[in-house]
Formats: structure tokens, sequence, C-alpha cells
């Protein structure tokens, strides 16, 4: 009976990994395609071209639009981490009343959809003048983000131990000498899963991106792989999206495997107590 537990488990496991990876894995096969072998169901590369690839790095504007992406989700990083780090120890050390509250609140605002905010965000990115530029979308998901990256960190932070503090505290160190020195070196799974969270969710957004930028030159990965056009008005550039895509998906990959230990036990903090 074990053995038959045992081996549904690991069956269970394998279709979820294949139905998982199995479409990035077609979408490889299909960017490694050309002319005519694009329509042909294939599930094991028969020819390999790089000409899909090669067009893409050398259009005129998607290594600059990569590179927009790239700056924008940094960015976005740098700011969620610091605001959400000093909200943190506020939330979680400091005792006020409405604590509770504040954080709840807190939360609510991730449930809001963007695009019941679309408009009155765009009014103020507007009349703040960041218009068509990389600000705009970090003013913007810096705003999204924020949220998850509080509550992550205040969980976390409400589990390290009171004496640490206690014992800074007594060394003479001051509020901002404990969040930077005391608590982040012991933050790093925390730090390590709600960055890489918040880059995802940075590099892969598609509305605001859309909406708040107007020139090629400024618009991020997913806006310009969505505008991707072919030689006509009815031709979809199938090769050319796909090679695109796994352009912009290959490091998203590599950065979820180098960290996912550290992933899931920031994910996973607070929730089991000893």
């Amino acid at each position: 009976m074990a053995i038959i537990k045992k081996a549904l488990f690991y069956l269970l496991v394998l279709v979820i990994v294949v139905v998982s990876v199995f479409p990035f894995y077609y979408a490889i096969i299909t960017s490694l395609k050309t002319g005519t072998a694009l329509f042909r169901v294939d599930f094991w590369p028969t020819q390999i071209s790089f000409d899909n690839y090669t067009s893409v790095l050398t259009s005129r504007n998607f290594p600059r639009n990569v590179l927009n992406s790239l700056f924008v989700s940094a960015s976005v990083v740098i700011l969620a981490l610091l605001f959400a780090v000093t909200a943190a120890f506020a939330l979680s050390r400091v005792r006020f009343r409405g604590r509770s509250l504040l954080l709840l609140t807190v939360l609510a605002v991730s449930m809001f959809p963007q695009i019941a905010v679309l408009a009155g965000l765009f009014e103020l990115v507007r009349g703040m003048g960041l218009y068509n530029t990389p600000f705009a979308l970090i003013f913007s998901y810096t705003i999204f983000t924020l949220p998850f990256t509080v509550w992550v960190l205040t969980t976390f932070m409400r589990d390290l131990p009171v004496e640490i503090e206690e014992a800074a505290i007594v060394d003479g160190a001051t509020p901002w000498v404990i969040i930077t020195k005391v608590f982040m070196p012991l933050m790093w799974p925390a730090l390590v899963t709600t960055g890489l969270l918040a880059f995802i969710a940075a590099w892969n957004e598609f509305l605001f991106a859309l909406t708040f930028t107007s020139s090629e030159v400024q618009r991020t990965v997913p806006v310009a792989i969505g505008l991707l056009s072919g030689a006509s008005q009815y031709e979809i550039p199938w090769g050319v999206l796909m090679a695109a895509s796994v352009i912009v998906t290959v490091p998203l990959v590599v950065l979820v495997l180098i960290f996912q230990r550290k992933i899931v036990a920031g994910l996973t903090a607070g929730g089991v107590k000893g």
C-alpha cells in the first residue's frame, strides 16, 4: 500500500512538472523553427535555426526595451525593500494604537485590481510629469508591490528574538543601525523572496507599461513583445514572438533556480511556531 501511495505521489509530481514546463519547452521548439515548419506540431526539434533570435536581438528597439525592463524592475526592488524593511520594523517592533488595523489595511490595498485604479493613477502620473518615462512605471509598480513585501517582512521580523534588539539597544544602537546591522543579515531569506517576486512582477507587468508609455524607446519588454508585428497586418510572427519570450523568460528561470532554497525559506517564515 505504501508503495502504491508513493508511486501515485511521484506520478502526480510528474504530471504537475510536465504541465508547468511543457508550454515553455514548446515555446523553445517553436522559436527554433522558420517558414512553414512553424505550423507543424513537433514535440522534438526537427530543425535548429537561430534566425528568430537574430531578428529579435538586431531589431531597432528590443535591446533598449530589455534595458528598460531591467532598470525599472531593479529600481522597484530597491525601493520596495527599502520602504518595506522600515515599515516592517515599525509594524512588528513598535507598539502603537491601530497597528493591526494598519497592517490589514496595507494588505487590503493589494486586493484592488489594477484596472480599478488605472484612470486615477494615470491622472496622477500625468500631473507629476512622469508620463512616458520609466519613473511612471517605477512609481506605479512600487505602490502595488509594497503591500506584499511589507506583509512578508513584518511576519518574518516578528519571529526574530527580541533579545537581539534589546542587546543592540543596550550597546547604544539607533533604530536604523538595528535595522541594517542586526535585522537585515538575519532576513536574507525573506528579502530574497520578496525582492525576487517584486522583480518578476515588475518584469512581467503589461497594463501599466502599455498605458503610461507611448514611445517605442520607453516601452518595456512585455509591451514590446505584445506589439510585435509581421510583414503585414494579417501575419503573426510566431517564431519571433516565441524567441523574444524565451529571451526574457530564461533570466527569471535562472534566478528562481539559484535562489529556490531562500524563496521557500522566506515564504514559509512564520508558518511554524516552535
